[in-house]
């Protein structure tokens, strides 16, 4: 099958991948290897359109932490102080190459959130989160095209 250019099963695929990465509950995982089976669309731009919109919900979610730490007084604010003190001594613990496990699921998105609250670099956190999340992309991209193939 020639692959096909169609902009909305990308622009999908990036707003799986973008939610994905965001604190809500989503997953792009079974549509990113849904079109891999598909096979309309290259796996190689499949792959990066999906990691380039995990990253960018990770952005997203490093950027809410770099301002939401400053609401940490409100009532309405969703963690407890000591809470937001535990998180902050972890992430100091583990420092930035625990942004390498942004890819897992449940620990993955606080992690961004962290490192946003922590000040973590730009640099440091673009190039560990994209490794992490392109690495997962690319990895469930060879074992689905090894077993279709």
């Amino acid at each position: 099958m020639a692959p096909v250019f169609d902009f909305s099963v990308y622009l999908g695929l990036f707003l799986s991948a973008f939610g994905a990465a965001s604190l809500l509950p989503l997953q792009s995982e079974a549509l990113l290897v849904g079109l891999l089976l598909g096979g309309a669309q290259p796996a190689a731009v499949l792959v990066v359109v999906a990691s380039v919109g995990n990253v960018l919900g990770s952005v997203l979610n490093a950027a809410l932490g770099r301002g939401i730490e400053r609401f940490h007084e409100r009532r309405w604010f969703p963690v407890s102080a000591q809470r937001l003190e535990q998180a902050k001594h972890t992430y100091r613990r583990y420092g930035r190459w625990s942004l390498l496990l942004s890819w897992v699921p449940v620990i993955g998105d606080p992690l961004t959130l962290m490192a946003g609250v922590m000040r973590e670099p730009w640099w440091s956190f673009l190039l560990l989160v994209t490794l992490a999340k392109t690495g997962r992309y690319l990895v469930l991209a060879a074992i689905t095209l090894g077993w279709a193939g």
